[in-house]
C-alpha cells in the first residue's frame, strides 16, 4: 500500500461497547473476573461492603465519643490532657524509635539553648 491509499481509506472509528466493559472483556478476555459480570452477587457484594464500613463508622463515632469522655474525667482530676495525648502517642511508638526521638529533641533543646 501506498502512501496516497492510506490517506484515501478511512479512519477506523472504535468499536463502540456497552458503557463500563473494557476493551478486554470486549475481546473474550477471560483473564481478570470483572465484577459486572454477575449483576446480582455484585450488588449483593457492594452492598455487603457498604454496610460494613457504615457499622464500623458508628463503631468509630462511638470509640471517638468514649476517649473524648475519658479526656474529660482526667482533666476534671487534674490531668493536662495536652501532655496526656502525648504520653498515649509516645507509648503507641517502639521503645527504640522513642529514644531516637527524645535523643533528637534533647540535641534541639540544647542547641537552642533551651537545657
Amino acid at each position: 500500500m501506498t502512501d496516497s491509499d492510506l490517506k484515501d481509506r478511512p479512519a477506523q472509528q472504535p468499536e463502540a461497547r456497552p458503557s463500563g466493559e473494557s476493551a478486554a472483556a470486549a475481546e473474550g478476555d477471560k483473564g481478570a473476573p470483572s465484577v459486572f459480570s454477575e449483576p446480582a452477587i455484585a450488588n449483593d457484594r457492594l452492598r455487603s461492603f457498604v454496610e460494613r464500613i457504615e457499622r464500623l463508622e458508628e463503631e468509630k463515632t462511638a470509640l471517638t465519643a468514649d476517649i473524648r469522655e475519658v479526656y474529660s474525667e482526667a482533666k476534671g482530676d487534674g490531668f493536662d490532657t495536652k501532655i496526656l495525648r502525648q504520653v498515649i502517642r509516645l507509648r503507641a511508638l517502639d521503645s527504640g524509635d522513642r529514644q531516637e526521638q527524645e535523643a533528637i529533641l534533647d540535641l534541639y533543646k540544647q542547641a537552642l539553648g533551651m537545657l
